[in-house]
């Protein structure tokens, strides 16, 4: 018997979804295109919100900036549920690695006492702030409009979820229960961290989901991760021989930057829909920013002392020199 086997090439009747068609092309597209465009709930929504019945569900006037298109807040990722899992699944191997190797080789215990004091003294309280920043990014994914930019914000709260984790299990693992309680009480009593808490706080009233996103993953996000996980982690804590807090806080600083990446272009692409819109930016970065540098003087100062101001200084410097490179002048 004699079997001829062919290669058989079908033709796909379809390339793509119809919404995809009217705004890429009659082409292929690709899964974040699919996961991402033109899928925001717009019409048909049924009801109005009872506590503002002047706003629609979904409602682009609930926010100052005017954008003719809210998908052109591409996300330079281009997360969409499935590349998103993989790239944290993947960084959560390197963590768990690290949390390994410190606690197998009692790498925490060889910590002075001295450093593993500053060390829980700035990194505990600030589960809270992540649990604040989770909440605040939870209502712009909510509140805002268009998917690929809340989607973003969603992926943006988990992740700070799991930095609340993270540095949770850092306290256990250097100072057990007794560490996580004294960074609450810290977070609720201590005066260093009452201009901090007073700003999480008020960013959970601000009811201008693109304000709330400058206020918290522009302004705050943009100084604090630099000054604690950089500057005091990275640079003192490990100059002092304490590098083994630099390993448990690893993923904070990847982290933060490839979320800066994705925050600047937001902000890149917003402010350059108009000269109106450049402004809010603008004002609001302005007046957040100002008034994060100052929340995070007394929290650095629990390190770095003297060297305090000089150091928030330097990177108030680099945040002003970044927003200029999107367009932003505070």
């Amino acid at each position: 018997m004699h079997i001829d086997l062919r290669t058989v090439a079908l033709e796909p009747q379809r390339n793509t979804f119809d919404h995809l068609v009217r705004r890429f092309g009659d082409k292929a597209a690709s899964r974040y295109q699919e996961g991402s465009y033109d899928i925001q709930a717009a019409e048909n929504l049924h009801y109005r919100p009872t506590w503002d019945p002047e706003q629609a569900l979904y409602d682009t006037s609930i926010t100052k900036i005017v954008l003719k298109d809210w998908y052109v807040l591409k996300d330079p990722r281009q997360f969409y549920y499935n590349t998103y899992t993989l790239a944290r699944a993947r960084q959560q191997d390197t963590t768990e690695a690290n949390f390994s190797f410190v606690e197998s080789r009692g790498l925490g215990a060889m910590l002075s006492e001295e450093l593993k004091s500053i060390a829980l003294n700035v990194l505990i309280p600030l589960r809270h702030a992540a649990w604040g920043s989770n909440m605040n990014n939870t209502f712009v994914c909510g509140y805002g409009y268009g998917t690929v930019f809340t989607q973003a914000c969603m992926y943006q709260a988990m992740d700070q979820l799991g930095i609340a984790q993270y540095i949770s299990r850092l306290g256990l693992l250097l100072g057990d229960t007794e560490a996580l309680t004294a960074g609450k009480e810290a977070w609720l009593s201590a005066p260093a961290w009452q201009p901090l808490r007073h700003y999480v706080e008020d960013c959970l009233v601000v009811r201008d989901p693109f304000e709330l996103f400058v206020a918290q993953n522009v302004a705050l996000d943009g100084l604090l991760y630099p000054l604690v996980y950089e500057r005091i982690v990275d640079g003192f804590l490990s100059s002092q021989g304490a590098s083994a807090v630099a390993m448990l806080t690893q993923f904070m600083n990847d982290w933060f930057d490839e979320t800066r990446k994705w925050v600047d272009a937001v902000i890149k692409t917003a402010a350059a829909e108009s000269d109106h819109n450049r402004e809010v930016l603008q004002q609001w970065t302005d007046k957040w920013s100002t008034r994060a540098a100052t929340v995070m003087l007394p929290i650095v100062k629990l390190a770095l002392g003297d060297q305090s101001e000089e150091t928030v200084g330097e990177e108030v410097a680099s945040f002003k020199a970044r927003m200029k490179k999107i367009g932003i002048e505070i």
